[in-house]
């Protein structure tokens, strides 16, 4: 399952992103959008986790944030 992930801090990098998703299963991707001029993060990115269970928990915990 693809989760979109918004309104990120211009710092987060795909790291962040894969430690806090891991709290909840597996990662399969972590894809932070960038600009391609500047080089620096757009705000959002998207992470695929297999699972479905696990992509549902890592939702409901991401709305707590």
């Amino acid at each position: 399952m693809k989760l979109y992930v918004g309104n990120l801090s211009f710092e987060t990098t795909e790291n962040d992103l894969q430690d806090l998703f891991e709290q909840h299963g597996k990662v399969a991707e972590v894809a932070l959008m960038m600009d391609r001029m500047t080089g620096k993060s757009r705000g959002f990115a998207f992470v695929t986790m297999n699972d479905a269970t696990e992509a549902a928990a890592a939702r409901h915990d991401e709305r707590r944030h």
